[in-house]
């Protein structure tokens, strides 16, 4: 495993979300109450983008944009169907405004 920086805390605001590549891998970073959580950027369900899905970050969840299954964004939990099998988080580490997600 290795920390990996994708992004400074000021590229995302708190209740906001940004898909991120990362050894062509596409991951979603979310800022949920001024903490940083990182998960894979395809819905488990469909081939969608969770980054565009709304964010509901008062729940630290996101939605799907084609179907709406929601996801935890703290475990990759599928909260609601048409998903059922979670999605992959990774550990996230700040280092000054570095925002650094290990993959």
């Amino acid at each position: 495993m290795a920390l990996v920086k994708v992004a400074d805390v000021s590229d995302i605001p708190e209740g906001r979300g940004k898909r991120v590549l990362v050894k062509r891998r596409p991951i979603a970073v979310f800022n949920c109450a001024g903490t940083y959580f990182a998960m894979d950027d395809t819905c488990s369900h469909a081939d969608a983008s969770l980054a565009e899905g709304e964010f509901l970050h008062d729940s630290c969840q996101v939605a799907c944009p084609l179907h709406g299954a929601r996801f935890d964004i703290k475990t990759g939990e599928a909260l609601s169907l048409p998903a059922v099998t979670p999605v992959e988080t990774y550990k996230v580490t700040i280092d000054g405004t570095a925002i650094m997600v290990e993959v």
